[in-house]
């Protein structure tokens, strides 16, 4: 038999308590386990901000910056996680993510608008952004689907 693909997977997809809140997005994803070997990963942790930690969003995508909630530039720790997760999926040869939707980090399709509204706009997050750009192909917990074919 051979080895599985490797899948990079959001920390918090997984119930790591890693989200700014201390709490997890845990989902089924056993699934997933019986076809991929799952990589669990946050970029946020990794790039240097504290688990609980106040909320962030990207305010400018041109040229980046994301702040918290109580006006923090996070821009560069937010920056160091994408980087460990590009470096992380070429030494393992991961060649897809599954990772969280509307997260500054890790959203695919859609982040915060950056005004702390609760409001959705079409763009994707820091890692989802690095990691795309590098031929990693990102899923979303609603594409659970099209992983398993």
């Amino acid at each position: 038999m051979s080895a599985k693909d490797r899948l990079l997977v959001s920390a918090c997809l997984l119930g790591a308590n890693v989200k700014y809140n201390g709490k997890n997005n845990k989902i089924d994803i056993d699934k997933l386990s019986n076809k991929y070997e799952l990589v669990p990963f946050c970029p946020e942790v990794e790039g240097g901000l504290s688990i609980p930690r106040p909320p962030s969003e990207i305010v400018s995508k041109q040229p980046l910056k994301v702040v918290t909630i109580d006006g923090k530039d996070v821009t560069k720790e937010f920056k160091r996680g994408a980087k460990k997760a590009l470096k992380l999926c070429k030494k393992l040869k991961i060649k897809r993510a599954l990772l969280k939707e509307n997260s500054p980090s890790c959203a695919k399709s859609f982040v915060y608008d950056g005004t702390f509204s609760k409001v959705l706009t079409k763009a994707e997050g820091v890692t989802a952004s690095i990691l795309s750009k590098n031929s990693i192909t990102i899923f979303n917990e609603n594409d659970l689907e099209r992983l398993l074919y």
